[in-house]
């Protein structure tokens, strides 16, 4: 028996790669399925099954182009209603793969749907449990994802998940091994371990969700307590893994499409599409396409385009280092933005040697920032990092607009105004000054290496460090 973790950190996914004999299943598949193909065709097996946890929100499971390329069924538990053909298994239903067992156990909760699957060994010995979103190592899933206008809240779904939990998960063995569908720095959870493996016994001990003296009422509270607002993103997502997609392949060959300049140009004034820079924070400051948004692919990429570009259908224009163009189409497809319609072939030195006009935003370092500091007049920092971030430690008088809201924000930035921007390490401040910059903001400056070089230098008050959990 062979159990494969393939974890995807710009994602914090997990999908599952499960052989027995000749026979393998796939659990949660990310939307390019020929990794999948290939490792089954290497290891001599045939995929028998695709397992869906559920519905997902945050990322655009491969399940449809996988069984159509490999002929097996899509399995999801009780409750699922997807458009496509699939098997709604039973709770408590088995299937075999080689000389093991997979059992069904419906955990709703954090959507409806939600399952998780148990494994039993070749002697019947429960082994290891496929948790989705029910249970991550050190955290829950959100409740509030699945909600419908007057049928269900998510103080609902926290009472039914802690159902979940404690008649279905937490009576297992102790030494099965949790494997969940995401680790840290996913939107599903609030607080997830970093770890991405757990054996069960030890998360009753660490887990706060699983505490044996926890009464329901103390578990809604805490689930529901503190949760912020998802991403624009994961309904469409949810809608596309409920109905289907555009065959990755297409999108993948639209997407890598190579445009010279002038096409390039002529693509933007013509179609309206969002020009994409996927480059290094630093290196796109130094010249980029005008009216480019920079979310670079070495980032927390894929979760940034979802919450910042609105429209899942917006058609996108792409500018990458050479090479990069096919990773960048397949990321942005991770997330349901399939409407890619070609790169910038040679980049931005190609555009500037046909002449185009070339804008650049003002970058400087830590010790710059304290030295016009220090030579009096109005310096206005502006800090985009979250409020919880921003509330632990930050610069002394900075004003705080986090990345996550500028949309909804934007009225708090003064045009009349320069300010210096900075995030957590510079990542962040670049997407916020492209993306205001588009919008006319041409008074922004970025501070390199953000709030740790700021920190760093010792040279710029900051304010005493105080434990973001206390903020109310």
């Amino acid at each position: 028996m062979k159990i494969e973790q393939i974890y995807t950190g710009c994602l914090a996914q997990g999908a599952y790669y499960i052989q027995s004999g000749n026979e393998a299943a796939i659990i949660d598949p990310l939307r390019e399925v020929g990794p999948y193909l290939e490792k089954a065709t290497a290891n001599g097996a045939t995929i028998k099954y695709v397992f869906e946890t559920h519905f997902h929100a945050d990322f655009v499971s491969g399940h449809v182009d996988l069984s159509k390329q490999s002929g097996a069924p899509i399995i999801y538990g009780p409750n699922a209603n997807p458009t496509f053909e699939a098997h709604i298994a039973q709770d408590g239903e088995v299937f075999k793969v080689g000389d093991i067992q997979i059992k069904v156990l419906h955990t709703p909760g954090h959507t409806m749907e939600s399952t998780s699957y148990l494994l039993l060994d070749e002697q019947g010995k429960e082994t290891a449990l496929f948790s989705g979103d029910t249970l991550f190592i050190g955290d829950v899933g959100r409740p509030d994802l699945a909600q419908k206008a007057g049928n269900i809240t998510q103080e609902d779904l926290a009472s039914t998940l802690f159902d979940s939990l404690r008649n279905k998960i937490m009576s297992l063995p102790d030494d099965v091994i949790v494997y969940p569908a995401h680790g840290a720095g996913s939107a599903c959870g609030k607080n997830m371990s970093k770890e991405t493996t757990d054996t069960l016994g030890n998360q009753k001990k660490t887990n706060y969700a699983l505490r044996a003296d926890m009464t329901r009422e103390e578990f809604i509270k805490e689930v529901t307590d503190g949760l912020t607002q998802p991403p624009a993103y994961f309904p469409l997502n949810v809608k596309m893994n409920r109905e289907g997609y555009e065959s990755f392949d297409n999108v993948l060959s639209q997407g890598t499409q190579a445009l010279t300049p002038e096409a390039f140009e002529a693509a933007a004034n013509e179609t309206g599409a969002l020009i994409l820079d996927t480059r290094d924070p630093q290196t796109f400051a130094q010249g980029f396409v005008p009216n480019s948004i920079n979310i670079g692919i070495d980032g927390s990429f894929a979760p940034w385009v979802g919450a910042l570009i609105p429209d899942i259908q917006q058609q996108i224009l792409i500018i990458a280092e050479e090479g990069r163009e096919e990773e960048v189409v397949t990321r942005l497809a991770r997330v349901g933005y399939d409407y890619a319609i070609g790169y910038l072939q040679g980049g931005i030195a190609a555009w500037k040697a046909a002449g185009k006009e070339v804008d650049q935003i003002e970058s400087v370092t830590a010790e710059e920032l304290a030295t016009r500091i220090n030579q009096g007049g109005e310096v206005n920092i502006l800090d985009v990092r979250k409020d919880t971030e921003h509330y632990a430690e930050h610069v002394i008088g900075a004003e705080n607009i986090a990345l996550d809201y500028i949309n909804e924000n934007l009225s708090q930035v003064d045009k009349n105004k320069t300010y210096y921007v900075h995030c957590a390490g510079g990542y962040r401040s670049m997407i916020f000054n492209s993306i205001m910059r588009a919008r006319g903001y041409d008074n922004l400056i970025d501070v390199q290496g953000g709030f740790k070089a700021i920190k760093e230098s010792e040279k710029v008050p900051v304010s005493a460090y105080v434990c973001p959990s206390t903020m109310k």
